[in-house]
């Protein structure tokens, strides 16, 4: 059974930053590109992150491309995203995801077949 778990949400003042951790387990992790999502209530879930298997290859949208890093350790067969400078429109449920087509770094939501419950991050002012 594929699970997968995010942790490292929490409140945070503007300005400040956290480091997200997506532990996998129940699957080789190596076998799949990584991607982090976020949703803000009312919002569309959209991507913050991608990052190839082998760890290589990285997306970050230009809304936060200067904020978050993505990274993983196969053998820990965790994630990381790195979140700084945080701004109140941060908030959001982050969540982590898997895609099998690991050829490709996939950038939409409908791509990933796998996903976690998430992880709350608060930005206050």
């Amino acid at each position: 059974q594929v699970q997968l778990v995010e942790s490292g949400g929490g409140l945070v003042q503007a300005g400040g930053s956290l480091r997200l951790s997506c532990a996998a387990s129940g699957l080789n992790l190596d076998d799949y590109t990584m991607g982090s999502f976020r949703q803000a209530p009312g919002k569309e879930r959209e991507i913050v992150a991608a990052i190839s298997w082998h760890g290589t290859t990285t997306y970050v949208p230009a809304s936060v491309k200067d904020r978050f890093t993505v990274s993983r350790d196969n053998a820990k067969k965790t994630i990381y995203l790195g979140v700084s400078s945080l701004k109140p429109d941060d908030t959001a449920v982050y969540y982590c995801a898997a895609d099998s087509a690991k050829w490709k770094v996939a950038r939409t939501a409908d791509e990933y077949e796998y996903w976690g419950r998430g992880t709350q991050v608060t930005v206050s002012l």
